[in-house]
Formats: C-alpha cells, sequence, structure tokens
C-alpha cells in the first residue's frame, strides 16, 4: 500500500499510526481514503451458503439489495466482527474496521473448511476510497459508467466495485495501482478529507462499527443493526442466533444505541463509559467523530431508562453533558415492551 500512502501524502495527508488520515487544515472534504477499513473476500459455489449459517443478515436479501450490514456473533450472540457485506459478481466482499481484519479471516476460516468456498485477504491490494457531500454521483462517475439505483446499491465495473451507502455516499474499492491512477482525477472535482469527516457521517447515519475495545460488548440489537436490515429473525440458523432471536420474540431490549452530541476536549474512544446523573457507567461509546462547530458527535449503546429519565454525561458523572439526537430509521416500539414468558 506504499504507493497509495505516498499519493496520499503528495496531496498533504497525513497518515497516523491507527490507519486514520488527518489533514493540515480543518476544511471538510468529498475524497476520503478509507485506510481504516479494509476487506475480506467469500467467494466460490458455496459462498452465500456458508455465510447464511454464519452471519446475522439473511444472504437472499443482500444479493436482492446488493448490500447490507452484518454482524458475525459468538455462541452467546455477542458480536465479534460488524461488516457491511457486499455482493460481488463470484462470492460476497465484507468490509470492516482494519483492526478486526485479520481476526475475523481467521474466525470464518474455522467454519469454512466444510464448504465449497474461500476465504480472500486482497489486503493492500485493493484499498477504499469514500466519497460524500454535493458532488458525491459526480464523483462517483469518473470511477464507474453508472450509479447504483438506490442506497445499499452496488455497482461493479471491472475490479472496481462501488456502493451506495446511507448519507449521499458511496465507498469505491479498486486496486491499488487504479487508485492512485484515479486520485487525481477526483481531486480535480472534489477536495480531499480526513478520516473524520467519513466517520462523522457515518455516526450521523446513525450506522454502527466495531473496534477491538468493543468485540464481543454487544448483541446486534443493541446497535440498532436490526433496523439496517443487518439481523434477520426468520432465517435459519447461524452462530448466536438463539441468543439473538430469544431477545427479539421473548425478551426486551433495555440498551439500544444512541446518537448524541457533547462538548469535550477529547474525542471520546470506542469503549469509553457513559454516566448519567445517579449512576455511573450506563453505557459505552461505539463511535466517535469530531463537527464543525468542534463538538462531538457519537453513537453510545445505553440503558433506555437512564437515556430516557436521566442526563448523560462522558467521562464522570459531572462531566460533559450530553444532547440526544434523533436517529435517522426508527426503532420498533415493541423490542422495548416486556413480552410474556412461555
Amino acid at each position: 500500500m506504499s504507493n497509495w500512502i505516498d499519493s496520499l501524502q503528495t496531496q498533504g495527508a497525513v497518515v497516523n499510526t491507527d490507519n486514520t488520515v488527518s489533514l493540515t487544515s480543518d476544511r471538510s472534504g468529498s475524497v476520503i481514503p478509507l485506510l481504516h477499513q479494509r476487506v475480506l473476500t467469500v467467494t466460490g459455489p458455496d459462498s452465500e451458503k456458508f455465510l447464511q449459517g454464519q452471519l446475522s443478515c439473511d444472504l437472499a436479501v443482500t444479493r436482492q439489495q446488493g448490500s447490507t450490514m452484518a454482524s458475525h456473533c459468538n455462541i452467546k450472540g455477542h458480536m465479534i466482527s460488524l461488516f457491511r457485506l457486499i455482493t460481488i459478481a463470484d462470492g460476497f466482499m465484507l468490509r470492516l474496521h482494519t483492526d478486526l481484519h485479520d481476526q475475523a479471516a481467521q474466525t470464518l476460516g474455522k467454519y469454512i473448511i466444510f464448504s465449497k468456498a474461500e476465504i480472500g485477504k486482497p489486503g493492500d491490494g485493493i484499498v477504499g476510497i469514500g466519497l460524500q457531500g454535493d458532488q458525491a454521483a459526480e464523483l462517483a462517475q469518473l470511477a464507474v459508467d453508472s450509479l447504483p439505483e438506490s442506497v445499499n446499491g452496488v455497482v461493479q465495473q471491472g475490479d472496481r466495485t462501488l456502493i451506495s451507502v446511507p448519507g449521499n455516499r458511496y465507498e469505491l474499492w479498486l486496486p491499488e495501482a487504479e487508485a492512485v491512477a484515479l486520485l487525481p482525477e477526483l481531486l480535480n472535482t472534489g477536495t480531499l478529507g480526513s478520516s473524520n469527516d467519513w466517520i462523522l457521517n457515518e455516526v450521523r447515519a446513525a450506522i454502527p462499527d466495531l473496534r477491538t475495545a468493543t468485540v464481543e460488548a454487544f448483541i446486534p440489537q443493541m446497535t440498532n443493526l436490526q433496523a439496517l436490515e443487518g439481523v434477520s429473525f426468520t432465517k435459519g440458523c447461524y452462530t448466536g442466533q438463539e441468543i439473538v432471536t430469544r431477545l427479539q420474540h421473548r425478551g426486551q431490549l433495555k440498551r439500544p444505541m444512541y446518537r448524541l452530541t457533547v462538548r469535550c476536549e477529547a474525542l471520546p474512544q470506542a469503549g469509553d463509559p457513559i454516566h448519567s446523573d445517579n449512576k455511573e457507567k450506563v453505557g459505552q461509546v461505539v463511535l466517535a467523530a469530531r463537527n464543525e462547530a468542534d463538538e462531538c458527535e457519537l453513537l453510545a449503546v445505553v440503558i433506555k431508562d437512564q437515556a430516557d429519565n436521566s442526563t448523560l454525561h462522558l467521562e464522570t458523572q459531572e462531566g460533559p453533558t450530553a444532547s440526544i439526537e434523533p436517529l435517522p430509521y426508527e426503532l420498533d416500539p415493541k423490542m422495548f415492551e416486556a413480552k410474556n414468558r412461555l
């Protein structure tokens, strides 16, 4: 990936040790290097059947739409990986945070040995570019001839894969050499942006992500994954399915994910605690970014009773006050109702 990084640095990008990209200026951009994300592939005749038995989403929906969110859970129903699952010509591409890439490949690899499918690690050979803002469609058409017809749709052209994602944005995955050649053309129309610019719009779209600090911390519904078609309650068995489905049909969701805004000096990190006026550690940060007003916008899984009836704080119970923002999608109110147990 050295040629890609060299190209970004030539354009003024600073590549940090945590695989994020920052800029020397405070401007927000429309062309975002997705160095904090990587992809796996699962290909072969049994790729759909294999993933259907491992992931929380319904692969039939994924194939129909082009892409969906998806999680891989342990036997207790807690997420160990969180992906955007993308349909490609000979199988599927799984896009996830770079810190979880190798572990996800290893874990899935334990189960694939009896399937007519294989896991590929394109690694540094495939890189991602995020395209966003008013120019997003124009920028995307510099990479491919036609655009996806709807959000979650996918267009493949040669070795390039373009995905429409919520918030008037696109993800473009392509070989490194093609990315290096395309970058100047993109920057003739758009401006280079930082990882924070992209993550801020992920937060505003209320799309969760998993980091090392939050592996096994949440079941899928805690991160609202069912609202993003990342959980199926009607398909057959998959790892952790019994716990996930039991909560839906016989349980009560007590910790959903919220959007919060808070003015604080240090950007919250995944796994940081959320407190309320009357109780410590009522939630955990999922994802955070800084906005144009120098506020922190974040996603956090929080005890609903505390979020509804108390004031939330970062750092300590007397720390910066967090305001709850509306979600861009609806959560089924029945999820929060106690069910009759059989």
